[in-house]
């Protein structure tokens, strides 16, 4: 299941950055007083009354300003509104409507799309001043007037932004296994997808980074049904000035979220970089099931065991996600593509593995016996109860006396001792540790 996606835009400097934070409950974007200042998309998931719904911030827009950056800017909100399906078109109260605040208008009525008009840096939202009448000029909407700072009318805000996704927004209407493919640019991405479905069905350029739309290729493998996405390549931050592939991140982090199964890819050329590190620990993060595919091993001088010493390097490099098997392959010379695959379906499988209650607790007093709990000030921690609450990934419920008695050590400890039991390959696993209380125990 996808998540529907609200972008958040308008001109530089009238609050987007803040709305956003004030939404996701969090500091994410940076919040200057100067325009401009976020340059690129960011992506978070929020909620409001049980609905889950990606956001995405852009950088402001100026229609009429031929700055190389502001013309990214334009170029990475054009995606992120091309993707959305509400958009948020936010306006400043206090400055009042401006000219570039009707070209961009013009643009949002040209996508189609629902779009949310908001007044922002309005102190009082229940008496606002005459000016917000004129924002009715832009053809949008009712105007509805907020105060991002002080987080007033966000309420009904979010209401309203909710109640306008589409019917059925977020649910996909097949039941494929979802492969995406994700990689820093020019690791061979396209050409994988290419190979496995046998087709040119994407261009593929020695160019690093000439796919710079998330592209959906739905086929069968082995009488399973699959759909392959492949990402625009990831570019590090140092690029950002000077490359608009930049901005297909979002896009990259939208198929990510929907994606059952991530396939990372390596060059094994360059080894793990650090900004391989940063893509893997997107999908790491989002809980996706992952396979780490080291590309253009025909290109490796080999020696004995040249192929251990560079799984064991991977696996060093990307310690966080030691429960990812690792491949080694030539698209090219079409080198165990299959092993990809069958991969891909078993990790697919794994994430929806369910534990028995009674095994995961007999496991768990076990492991408290072979290892006790940590203590502190004479209190020792003690887990009165353990159940797995969900899949994709597979998530555990812990009762607990106190949460400040638990230790990261310990719940590593525990994730393996569940992981030795019962595998998982491929796939994170989530804990939620709650405390009872002391009159229940």
């Amino acid at each position: 299941m996808s998540k529907p996606i609200v972008a958040v835009v308008g001109r530089p400097n009238v609050g987007k950055s803040t709305f956003f934070n004030r939404i996701v409950g969090r500091r994410v974007s940076i919040v200057e007083d100067t325009p401009g200042v976020t340059r690129d998309r960011i992506y978070a998931e929020a909620e409001w009354n049980g609905v889950t719904f990606g956001l995405v911030d852009t950088g402001g827009i100026e229609m009429s300003n031929q700055d190389v950056i502001l013309s990214q800017m334009r170029e990475q909100a054009q995606i992120a509104m091309d993707m959305a399906n509400v958009i948020v078109f936010m306006v400043d109260g206090k400055e009042g409507m401006t000219a570039a605040d009707e070209e961009v208008a013009a643009m949002l009525r040209r996508t189609g799309k629902k779009v949310i008009l908001l007044v922002n840096k309005v102190d009082n939202p229940l008496n606002p001043p005459d000016t917000i009448y004129d924002f009715y000029e832009l053809g949008i909407g009712e105007p509805i007037p907020i105060s991002s700072a002080n987080k007033l009318n966000f309420g009904d805000v979010l209401d309203i932004i909710v109640e306008s996704f589409p019917q059925g927004a977020g649910l996909e209407d097949d039941d494929s296994i979802k492969l995406a493919v994700i990689g820093k640019p020019n690791v061979g991405k396209s050409s994988l997808v290419n190979a496995l479905i046998n087709e040119n069905r994407v261009i593929v350029s020695p160019i690093a980074g000439t796919t710079r739309d998330s592209i959906d290729t739905p086929f069968r493998w082995d009488g399973d049904d699959y759909t392959l996405i492949d990402t625009a390549g990831i570019r590090r931050k140092s690029k950002v000035n000077e490359d608009i592939e930049k901005y297909s991140v979002i896009r990259a982090v939208a198929a990510i979220e929907r994606s059952d199964v991530c396939i990372v890819m390596i060059d094994a050329n360059d080894g793990v970089t650090e900004q391989d590190k940063k893509i893997a620990g997107l999908a790491h993060e989002a809980g996706k099931g992952i396979i780490v595919v080291v590309n253009k091993w025909d290109l490796i001088e080999k020696e004995t065991n040249t192929m251990k010493k560079f799984k064991e390097k991977v696996a060093s490099e990307l310690v966080f996600m030691s429960y990812a098997p690792i491949l080694f392959i030539s698209v090219k010379d079409r080198l165990r593509l299959d092993e990809v695959m069958r991969t891909a379906k078993a990790v697919s499988e794994i994430r929806s593995t369910r534990i028995p209650t009674g095994q995961l607790n007999s496991l768990i007093i076990d492991a408290m016996m072979m290892k006790q709990p940590p203590a502190d000030k004479g209190k020792r921690l003690k887990i009165y109860y353990v159940s797995q609450v969900g899949v994709k990934p597979p998530l555990f419920s812990f009762q607990i006396n106190k949460r400040d008695l638990l230790h990261f050590s310990y719940s590593r400890y525990l994730e393996n001792k569940i992981r030795d039991a019962f595998g998982f390959e491929g796939t994170s696993i989530k804990f939620v540790f709650r405390e009872k209380r002391e009159k229940d125990q």
